[in-house]
């Protein structure tokens, strides 16, 4: 059993079909049906005649994470797919060999795995630093096997440490883990400044940090008090005594477990009894799936930020924060060279 990185594209434009489906998937539909190539040597001929610019570097690359895809995955191997469109990580089984999905041409998605999808939503914030570390390689294809990862990901997968016990010893072949100038190292930042805010901010401390962000945006916050929210822990509204529009109301959820639909529900329904026009429901863990779909039919009416969005947002603001929570959350600007590949 082996864990394999498998990426749902640059901007996570497959995972949605990929959940859906129950399938993994990755692009270079260029290619046609892997099928007909015997050795890997033949598919980087082919992608050689498809991008007669790329560099001997880039094709060799290419080939190995396409020939992995196609021969080197095996029935029963774990697939990991890190979520673009929220901070989580998608784990499943792969139940199938290759596939060539003809009706996804169109949206080059055509090279597909089954994939039995048993977590499709495990919050970046729940997983060790460096198991990110390896699961946040610029490769669309990579094996992942550090630190006794295959293990460590059953774990997270089922939950049991019993199911440790049926890995096996691992098997070698000529797919080595992706080298460190391939890994992303924005994402290795951002996870930990993650870590960093859930070391610093929890509990009711994650509302003062929700707080002093609205406030450094220009809103006027009142903070509501503890046991008698009403389901806000937070109001926010623009203007010197907050009476301007739009009128928020922040509910803040520090678990480190994903929330439900009825959650959202319920933020919506103290927007009617408070009166505001806006709600923002902020949650460490982040959202189960399903919260997303009625995130989206409320997408005038309620944001949902998960760890991630709450890092894109101390990031936008964070010159303006409060010395006190600056001390508290050291940060500094670093400029680095963007991957080849990225």
């Amino acid at each position: 059993m082996n864990v394999w990185l498998v990426r749902a594209g640059r901007s996570g434009d497959r995972e949605d079909l990929a959940l859906a489906e129950g399938i993994a998937t990755i692009g270079w539909g260029e290619l046609g049906d892997l099928s007909r190539f015997p050795t890997k040597a033949d598919v980087q001929s082919a992608l050689a005649e498809c991008h007669p610019d790329a560099n001997i570097g880039r094709l060799r690359n290419w080939a190995g994470q396409v020939w992995a895809f196609y021969q080197s995955i095996s029935l029963g191997d774990i697939v990991a797919m890190p979520l673009k469109k929220r901070a989580a990580i998608a784990f499943g089984y792969v139940r199938s060999a290759y596939n060539y999905l003809e009706q996804y041409k169109e949206i080059d998605a055509c090279h597909a795995r089954t994939v039995e999808w048993i977590k499709k939503d495990v919050p970046r914030s729940n997983i060790d630093q460096d198991l990110l570390y390896s699961l946040g390689a610029y490769m669309t294809v990579a094996k992942i096997s550090r630190n006794n990862a295959t293990a460590r990901v059953l774990l997270l997968v089922e939950g049991t440490p019993d199911s440790i016990a049926r890995v096996p010893e691992l098997s070698v072949d000529d797919t080595p883990e992706p080298p460190a100038e391939l890994f992303d190292v924005e994402r290795a930042a951002r996870d930990a400044i993650v870590r960093l805010i859930g070391k610093r901010f929890r509990g009711h401390d994650l509302e003062r940090l929700i707080a002093a962000i609205l406030t450094a945006d220009g809103y006027n916050v009142d903070r509501t008090r503890a046991g008698a929210d009403g389901g806000v822990d937070l109001m926010a509204a623009r203007g010197e005594l907050g009476f301007d529009e739009p009128r928020i109301c922040v509910q803040v959820k520090s678990s480190d477990s994903p929330e439900d639909v009825r959650a959202i529900r319920e933020l919506q329904g103290a927007l009617k009894n408070f009166g505001a026009d806006h709600g923002l429901f902020v949650s460490w863990g982040g959202f189960r799936s399903s919260v997303y779909g009625e995130g989206r039919r409320s997408f005038f009416q309620v944001r949902l930020w998960d760890s991630d969005d709450l890092v894109d947002a101390i990031l936008r603001v964070y010159e303006n924060l409060p010395d006190e929570i600056r001390s508290e959350l050291p940060l500094k600007r670093v400029w680095a060279p963007v991957a080849e590949d990225s």
